[in-house]
Protein backbone atom coordinates (compact mmCIF):
# COMPACT_ATOMS: atom_id res chain seq x y z
CA UNK A 1 0.00 0.00 0.00
CA UNK A 2 2.81 2.18 1.27
CA UNK A 3 4.34 1.44 -2.32
CA UNK A 4 1.50 2.74 -4.46
CA UNK A 5 1.48 6.26 -2.11
CA UNK A 6 4.66 6.92 -3.57
CA UNK A 7 4.08 5.66 -7.33
CA UNK A 8 0.84 8.26 -7.08
CA UNK A 9 3.16 10.79 -5.04
CA UNK A 10 5.42 10.91 -8.28
CA UNK A 11 3.43 10.97 -10.90
CA UNK A 12 0.62 13.68 -9.94
CA UNK A 13 3.28 16.10 -8.49
CA UNK A 14 4.46 17.50 -11.99
CA UNK A 15 0.62 18.39 -13.29
CA UNK A 16 0.10 20.06 -9.49
CA UNK A 17 3.18 22.23 -9.95
CA UNK A 18 2.28 23.15 -13.68
CA UNK A 19 -1.61 24.28 -12.17
CA UNK A 20 -0.02 26.22 -9.53
CA UNK A 21 2.59 27.89 -12.34
CA UNK A 22 -0.36 28.69 -14.81
CA UNK A 23 -2.67 30.16 -12.32
CA UNK A 24 0.25 32.65 -11.37
CA UNK A 25 1.30 33.16 -14.90
CA UNK A 26 -2.72 34.25 -15.47
CA UNK A 27 -2.76 36.59 -12.70
CA UNK A 28 0.44 38.50 -14.06
CA UNK A 29 -1.04 38.97 -17.48
CA UNK A 30 -3.83 40.21 -16.01
CA UNK A 31 -2.56 43.24 -14.39
CA UNK A 32 -2.09 46.04 -15.84
CA UNK A 33 -1.63 49.75 -14.87
CA UNK A 34 -4.73 51.81 -15.36
CA UNK A 35 -4.05 55.53 -16.62
CA UNK A 36 -6.63 58.46 -17.30
CA UNK A 37 -8.70 57.25 -20.63
CA UNK A 38 -9.31 59.59 -23.79
CA UNK A 39 -12.88 60.44 -22.85
CA UNK A 40 -11.55 61.64 -19.04
CA UNK A 41 -9.07 63.88 -21.19
CA UNK A 42 -11.90 65.11 -23.51
CA UNK A 43 -14.11 65.31 -20.40
CA UNK A 44 -11.19 67.51 -18.69
CA UNK A 45 -10.75 69.86 -22.33
CA UNK A 46 -14.27 70.55 -22.40
CA UNK A 47 -14.84 71.52 -18.56
CA UNK A 48 -11.51 74.41 -19.41
CA UNK A 49 -13.21 75.42 -22.66
CA UNK A 50 -16.51 75.70 -20.74
CA UNK A 51 -14.47 77.81 -17.68
CA UNK A 52 -13.43 80.19 -20.36
CA UNK A 53 -16.74 80.94 -22.06
CA UNK A 54 -18.37 81.49 -19.23
CA UNK A 55 -15.73 84.08 -17.56
CA UNK A 56 -17.60 87.42 -15.81
CA UNK A 57 -16.17 90.36 -17.80
CA UNK A 58 -14.18 93.15 -15.51
CA UNK A 59 -13.55 96.15 -17.17
CA UNK A 60 -10.52 99.05 -15.91
CA UNK A 61 -12.00 101.87 -14.31
CA UNK A 62 -9.47 104.36 -15.16
CA UNK A 63 -10.08 102.88 -19.09
CA UNK A 64 -14.06 103.50 -18.42
CA UNK A 65 -13.14 106.65 -17.16
CA UNK A 66 -11.07 108.28 -20.16
CA UNK A 67 -13.61 106.50 -22.38
CA UNK A 68 -16.15 108.60 -21.08
CA UNK A 69 -14.66 111.97 -21.65
CA UNK A 70 -16.59 111.01 -25.04
CA UNK A 71 -20.25 110.89 -24.06
CA UNK A 72 -21.34 107.04 -24.24
CA UNK A 73 -18.49 105.67 -25.14
CA UNK A 74 -17.77 104.45 -21.58
CA UNK A 75 -21.03 102.74 -21.03
CA UNK A 76 -20.39 101.21 -24.26
CA UNK A 77 -17.41 99.32 -23.11
CA UNK A 78 -19.49 98.75 -19.84
CA UNK A 79 -21.54 96.89 -21.82
CA UNK A 80 -23.75 98.78 -20.18
CA UNK A 81 -25.57 99.31 -23.87
CA UNK A 82 -29.21 100.33 -22.09
CA UNK A 83 -27.98 103.47 -20.50
CA UNK A 84 -26.79 104.85 -23.99
CA UNK A 85 -30.38 106.58 -24.73
CA UNK A 86 -30.44 108.06 -21.79
CA UNK A 87 -26.84 109.24 -22.28
CA UNK A 88 -28.02 110.59 -25.71
CA UNK A 89 -31.48 112.09 -24.74
CA UNK A 90 -30.20 113.63 -21.80
CA UNK A 91 -27.25 115.62 -23.70
CA UNK A 92 -29.43 116.58 -26.36
CA UNK A 93 -32.05 117.90 -24.44
CA UNK A 94 -29.19 120.39 -22.83
CA UNK A 95 -27.86 121.25 -26.42
CA UNK A 96 -31.52 121.83 -27.58
CA UNK A 97 -32.14 123.98 -24.30
CA UNK A 98 -29.20 125.65 -24.82
CA UNK A 99 -29.71 127.00 -28.34
CA UNK A 100 -33.39 127.75 -28.12
CA UNK A 101 -32.61 130.03 -25.11
CA UNK A 102 -29.68 131.48 -26.88
CA UNK A 103 -32.14 132.41 -30.08
CA UNK A 104 -34.50 133.85 -27.66
CA UNK A 105 -31.99 136.08 -25.77
CA UNK A 106 -29.98 137.20 -28.87
CA UNK A 107 -33.46 138.68 -30.22
CA UNK A 108 -34.24 140.17 -27.19
CA UNK A 109 -30.72 141.87 -26.77
CA UNK A 110 -31.00 143.21 -30.19
CA UNK A 111 -34.07 145.22 -29.63
CA UNK A 112 -33.11 146.23 -26.01
CA UNK A 113 -30.17 147.51 -27.59
CA UNK A 114 -32.07 149.64 -30.41
CA UNK A 115 -33.32 151.84 -27.69
CA UNK A 116 -29.21 153.05 -27.25
CA UNK A 117 -26.88 154.94 -28.82
CA UNK A 118 -24.36 152.34 -29.72
CA UNK A 119 -22.58 154.77 -32.32
CA UNK A 120 -18.73 154.91 -30.53
CA UNK A 121 -18.44 158.46 -32.36
CA UNK A 122 -21.02 159.83 -31.24
CA UNK A 123 -20.78 162.11 -27.48
CA UNK A 124 -24.28 160.04 -26.65
CA UNK A 125 -22.89 156.92 -26.75
CA UNK A 126 -24.74 154.61 -24.04
CA UNK A 127 -27.52 156.49 -23.63
CA UNK A 128 -30.87 156.40 -24.61
CA UNK A 129 -31.97 157.60 -27.91
CA UNK A 130 -33.92 160.96 -28.20
CA UNK A 131 -37.33 160.74 -27.78
CA UNK A 132 -37.20 157.17 -26.35
CA UNK A 133 -39.73 157.29 -23.33
CA UNK A 134 -41.15 154.43 -20.86
CA UNK A 135 -44.15 153.90 -23.18
CA UNK A 136 -41.94 153.43 -26.37
CA UNK A 137 -42.42 150.02 -28.11
CA UNK A 138 -40.10 148.84 -30.77
CA UNK A 139 -40.33 145.29 -32.59
CA UNK A 140 -39.21 142.53 -31.80
CA UNK A 141 -38.44 139.45 -33.73
CA UNK A 142 -38.61 136.08 -31.59
CA UNK A 143 -37.10 133.05 -33.70
CA UNK A 144 -37.89 129.55 -32.92
CA UNK A 145 -35.52 127.01 -32.98
CA UNK A 146 -34.62 126.00 -36.47
CA UNK A 147 -34.82 130.10 -37.60
CA UNK A 148 -37.36 129.03 -40.39
CA UNK A 149 -40.28 131.12 -38.61
CA UNK A 150 -40.30 134.45 -36.88
CA UNK A 151 -42.45 135.94 -34.65
CA UNK A 152 -42.87 139.82 -34.74
CA UNK A 153 -44.12 141.41 -30.74
CA UNK A 154 -43.89 145.02 -29.55
CA UNK A 155 -42.67 145.72 -26.33
CA UNK A 156 -41.55 148.30 -24.18
CA UNK A 157 -38.25 148.87 -22.81
CA UNK A 158 -38.89 147.31 -19.71
CA UNK A 159 -40.40 144.33 -20.82
CA UNK A 160 -37.66 143.56 -23.43
CA UNK A 161 -35.11 143.60 -20.61
CA UNK A 162 -37.12 141.27 -18.39
CA UNK A 163 -37.44 138.72 -21.28
CA UNK A 164 -33.55 139.76 -22.17
CA UNK A 165 -32.36 138.22 -18.52
CA UNK A 166 -35.07 136.08 -18.61
CA UNK A 167 -33.74 134.16 -21.74
CA UNK A 168 -29.85 134.35 -20.48
CA UNK A 169 -30.77 132.94 -16.91
CA UNK A 170 -32.72 129.50 -19.22
CA UNK A 171 -29.19 129.79 -20.91
CA UNK A 172 -26.86 129.87 -18.20
CA UNK A 173 -29.17 127.16 -16.42
CA UNK A 174 -29.20 124.99 -19.49
CA UNK A 175 -25.29 125.14 -19.86
CA UNK A 176 -24.51 124.56 -15.75
CA UNK A 177 -27.20 121.54 -16.75
CA UNK A 178 -25.66 119.82 -19.42
CA UNK A 179 -22.35 120.48 -18.00
CA UNK A 180 -23.28 118.40 -14.96
CA UNK A 181 -25.03 115.56 -17.18
CA UNK A 182 -21.60 115.32 -19.11
CA UNK A 183 -19.84 114.99 -15.59
CA UNK A 184 -22.23 112.55 -13.93
CA UNK A 185 -22.02 110.11 -17.18
CA UNK A 186 -18.10 110.06 -16.64
CA UNK A 187 -18.43 109.33 -12.70
CA UNK A 188 -21.20 106.75 -13.96
CA UNK A 189 -18.89 104.87 -15.92
CA UNK A 190 -15.76 104.83 -13.21
CA UNK A 191 -18.54 103.65 -10.43
CA UNK A 192 -19.74 101.10 -13.04
CA UNK A 193 -16.47 99.44 -13.76
CA UNK A 194 -15.83 99.59 -10.42
CA UNK A 195 -18.93 97.56 -8.76
CA UNK A 196 -18.14 95.08 -11.92
CA UNK A 197 -15.25 94.35 -10.34
CA UNK A 198 -17.24 92.71 -6.91
CA UNK A 199 -18.05 89.07 -6.68
CA UNK A 200 -22.04 89.80 -6.25
CA UNK A 201 -23.14 85.72 -6.18
CA UNK A 202 -25.29 84.27 -3.52
CA UNK A 203 -22.32 82.18 -2.14
CA UNK A 204 -22.18 82.81 1.06
CA UNK A 205 -20.82 80.30 3.38
CA UNK A 206 -21.37 80.77 7.34
CA UNK A 207 -19.54 78.40 10.08
CA UNK A 208 -19.57 78.54 14.01
CA UNK A 209 -16.07 78.96 15.66
CA UNK A 210 -14.95 78.40 19.01
CA UNK A 211 -13.39 81.90 20.53
CA UNK A 212 -11.36 82.07 23.38
CA UNK A 213 -11.41 86.37 24.07
CA UNK A 214 -14.52 88.43 24.72
CA UNK A 215 -15.67 91.42 24.57
CA UNK A 216 -15.97 93.73 27.70
CA UNK A 217 -13.58 90.35 29.78
CA UNK A 218 -10.09 91.13 31.08
CA UNK A 219 -9.37 87.33 31.21
CA UNK A 220 -9.93 84.76 28.54
CA UNK A 221 -13.42 82.98 28.45
CA UNK A 222 -14.52 80.18 26.47
CA UNK A 223 -17.32 81.13 23.98
CA UNK A 224 -18.10 80.97 20.08
CA UNK A 225 -18.43 83.08 17.56
CA UNK A 226 -20.19 83.04 13.80
CA UNK A 227 -18.10 83.80 10.50
CA UNK A 228 -19.43 84.80 7.28
CA UNK A 229 -18.16 84.39 4.39
CA UNK A 230 -18.64 86.57 1.40
CA UNK A 231 -17.85 85.12 -1.68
Amino acid sequence: MKNWFWIGFVLLAPYVGMCQKSSVDSIKTVSRSVGPTDSTVVAKVDSLLGKSKNQRFIPNPKRATRLALIPGVGQLYNRDYWKLPLIYLSMGGGIYAFHLNRLKYNDFLEAYQSFYDLDKNSKNYGQLKAGVTPDTRVPVRVRNLFNTESEIVEATRDGIERQKNYWRRNKNLSIIVTGLIYSLTIIEANVAAHLKTFDLTDDISFRVEPKMTQPMMREPAPGVRLVFNLK
